[in-house]
């Protein structure tokens, strides 16, 4: 388990508000994976996240959802063989690539990603407690422009060994 982030006078905000962000979102990534192995659901935590992208990307490809994931497509490829084996998913081919296959939930699949919301929302809610839904609601949509900016494009790497300084 990670430390909280102390704010230090002789840390520069920015740096701050990066360590904050890696720091919560191992955190969050933590206690999801606690819940999961704990909710009796019979998927793993990586099962549980690949069934709610799903969810929330249905008709996908399997490498797009692994790409959302940041998982490597094999690892993917593991989690949806257990939750076709389950019958919570099926594979379909791509009309427009053939090598490639679409995921859909099959309709079994929702008690088990109501299940899944549920526990996350217990998370949500003990992660959130304490500020207001204005709050919260700001913190979502300053989360989601920041992730949005990271998405788009990424600063460019520096070239020379005098721009890393």
């Amino acid at each position: 388990m990670s430390l909280p982030v102390k704010i230090s006078h002789d840390v520069p905000q920015g740096d701050i508000l990066g360590l904050l962000i890696v720091d919560t979102a191992r955190a969050l990534r933590t206690a999801f994976e606690n819940r999961i192995n704990a909710a009796g659901l019979g998927l793993t935590p990586g099962e549980a996240r690949a069934l709610i992208h799903i969810a929330d990307h249905e008709g996908s490809r399997q490498l797009d959802i692994a790409s959302q994931m940041s998982v490597e497509p094999m690892t993917l490829c593991t989690y949806l063989d257990k939750l076709q084996t389950l019958g919570l998913i099926e594979r379909h081919k791509c009309a427009a690539d053939r090598r490639a296959k679409r995921i859909a939930l099959t309709n079994t699949s929702d008690d088990m990603i109501r299940r899944i919301r549920a526990e996350l929302h217990v998370i949500l809610d003990h992660a959130t407690s304490g500020l207001s839904l204005e709050a919260k609601s700001q913190l979502e949509a300053s989360l989601s422009a920041v992730n949005r900016n990271l998405q788009e494009t990424s600063p460019p790497a520096p070239t020379g060994a005098d721009e890393r300084r």
